[in-house]
């Protein structure tokens, strides 16, 4: 019997805002909410952005603070507080020649060594020296545009950094702190409960970035620092590491001494660590699993390359598609008429939990993940193509989930979170694949949904922003449409898929199972089948008897009045990011260790290995 993961909590931060609580998907779906709903998404998105403080963070907006919060969110045109995209930096190399050469004077300190052969270098004191040079090779300040214009940004005046002691960290593990603290705070379970319950060795953290930390304070401060006159700074290697995502919320957030890995996939990277947190529970490993990415890619140098290898959305092409002035807010146009993919930052974290604890401890079930599945494309004509290998994984997740929840439940209760990165080759590829499994496993008019005509390609954390947005479409039940494009490109194939340009809303429970699909760089392609809580709740009902979800609803009380007042603190904008540098150290002379256990001071004990598990064999 495996164990079922049912996902316990969630948060994070996207150009939506807030994750926890439904409440960036809210902000997706804004105009089909009623007015109260409506009012509540926009004054937490104003306390969150801090155009409202404390008591006045409650009420209605008025009209030029609404324009603020609806103009300041989702994809929009890049804002200059990442760089300017008309003016960026470089260097001009030029070779200088002259018939008399050159004179000029310097500090002896900023000599090169060794020496150019044609450099005479005469001393004038004072640590200062006159040289003269038949030429020169120099790097001139020059200015260019990077003509790509549209980001998915997180909310104006959010700034992740600002809200903990964030010193000398990068823009990514700072989104990785805070994401993960809102997931915790969101779980209404204080963490050292859950630890005492699981166990230590029980919990375990998968997370990474897929690009690594690439702003000034990462990789991208380490390998620019010797080309800017600067020197390396101590933190700039460790901190640029994928894994320190995960590394961060260990040490900071969590204090777990758990399992940790992470696993990057490109664009799939979410699903990859989603898949090892999955098997973790199923198999006993772990009784928690807390599933995270984080990735900050709006720096010059990666919009750069993206934009050279002809991936982004640039403004030449946009201005083809919009045929004059661009409406860089739907500049991201999943299975329309398109040219290229707009990079988003954010994170997203959940917290999974196998279904006995979660009963135990009266967790409160948004859903469960039934399982994660990759494979590769084989043979490829270019690394960033695509390939067969999406096929497969789409194929046996639809085969396993109408095993689990039935015929029905697949042909009339599921949709499917696209990938739907906006260029001209995902639209008819991806397309392609739902369309045709759709008609085997004869699906009509399959709902597919695309947020990153919203948010923007976040990269590690894309498929987190799936997830989250199908718990709030479980939760509400209101499809969000691809409301960026007029109408779905010629070339994209939905014989049998409904690819909605507008939102569209069912009534609650009416969907069972939600399909997240990834298609990365390099051939990483994912896709994950997640159950909606109403059908998670029966299988435990199922598993545990009616008599245990009784206790358990009780037990869910008071997790959910703890959850809620988090939820109300946070939408005035007080998130309370959990921090704890140097806390808690464990002094390892107090470390108690037998042939059966080892105990850590403040901990349950940790039971060691005492079975061959290779018995049969020996």
């Amino acid at each position: 019997m495996q164990r079922l993961p049912v996902i316990t909590a969630f948060g994070g931060f996207n150009p939506a805002g807030r994750s926890s609580f439904h409440r960036g998907y809210r902000r997706l779906v804004l105009d089909q909410l009623g007015a109260a709903e409506r009012t509540d998404t926009l004054s937490d998105l104003a306390a969150l952005m801090g155009l409202r403080t404390g008591a006045e963070a409650d009420g209605a907006l008025d009209a030029d603070m609404e324009r603020q919060v609806l103009d300041r969110t989702l994809v929009r045109e890049l804002e200059q507080r990442f760089y300017d995209y008309r003016k960026c930096h470089f260097h001009q190399p030029a070779e200088l020649r002259s018939p008399d050469g050159f004179t000029f004077e310097m500090s002896a300190r900023q000599l090169p060594e060794p020496l150019p052969a044609d450099w005479q270098v005469e001393s004038l004191g004072d640590g200062r020296v006159r040289v003269r040079a038949g030429g020169l090779s120099v790097m001139l300040d020059s200015y260019r545009e990077i003509p790509v214009a549209s980001a998915g940004q997180l909310p104006t005046g959010f700034e992740p950094g600002e809200l903990y002691n964030s010193r000398f960290h990068p823009r990514g593990l700072q989104l990785a702190i805070l994401g993960a603290s809102d997931a915790v705070q969101a779980l209404g379970i204080d963490w050292e409960t859950v630890v005492a319950a699981a166990g230590p060795d029980k919990i375990s953290v998968y997370a990474s970035s897929a690009m690594s930390q690439l702003d000034p304070y990462g990789n991208g401060g380490l390998l620019q620092s010797r080309l800017r006159g600067n020197r390396v700074s101590s933190k700039q290697l460790a901190l640029g590491l994928t894994s320190m995502p995960a590394d961060f919320v260990n040490a900071y957030v969590l204090g777990s001494v758990g399992t940790t890995g992470a696993v990057a996939g490109a664009c799939a990277t979410y699903l990859y660590n989603l898949r090892a947190a999955v098997e973790d529970i199923r198999s006993g490993r772990a009784r928690v699993a807390v599933v995270g990415a984080a990735e900050a890619p709006l720096v010059p140098e990666v919009v750069d390359g993206y934009t050279t290898m002809g991936a982004l959305a640039n403004i030449d092409n946009l201005r083809k598609i919009f045929s004059g002035e661009i409406d860089y807010r739907r500049a991201s146009r999943p299975f329309g008429e398109n040219c290229g993919f707009t990079l988003g930052e954010g994170t997203q974290w959940a917290i999974l939990m196998d279904d006995a604890l979660a009963l135990e401890l009266g967790a409160t079930v948004h859903g469960a993940v039934a399982n994660v599945f990759v494979n590769a494309d084989g043979t490829k004509k270019s690394i960033s193509a695509p390939g067969p290998g999406n096929y497969l994984t789409v194929a046996r997740a639809m085969a396993e989930a109408r095993a689990i929840v039935g015929e029905e439940s697949l042909r009339r209760r599921s949709f499917v979170q696209a990938h739907g990165s906006s260029t001209p080759q995902n639209r008819v590829t991806e397309s392609a694949i739902f369309d045709r499994l759709a008609g085997a496993f004869g699906i009509e008019k399959w709902p597919v949904c695309a947020v990153k005509a919203y948010l923007g390609h976040t990269v590690a954390a894309a498929s987190g922003d799936q997830l989250i947005t199908s718990l709030g479409i479980f939760a509400r039940g209101i499809l969000p449409g691809i409301t960026t494009i007029d109408r779905v490109a010629d070339d994209v194939h939905h014989q049998n898929l409904d690819i909605s340009l507008q939102h569209s809303e069912r009534d609650a429970g009416s969907l069972d199972v939600a399909f997240l699909n990834s298609k990365g760089f390099g051939g990483n392609n994912a896709t994950a089948t997640v159950l909606a809580p109403h059908l998670a709740e029966s299988m435990l009902a199922k598993r545990h008897g009616e008599k245990a979800i009784t206790e358990y609803r009780r037990r869910n009380e008071a997790v959910t009045e703890q959850s809620l007042a988090y939820d109300a603190r946070a939408s005035r904008g007080d998130l309370k990011a959990i921090y704890r540098f140097g806390e808690g150290l464990v002094d390892e002379s107090d470390i108690e260790m037998s042939v059966d256990q080892v105990t850590l001071p403040g901990l349950p004990s940790v039971e060691l290995p005492n079975s061959n598990p290779f018995d049969d064999m020996v």
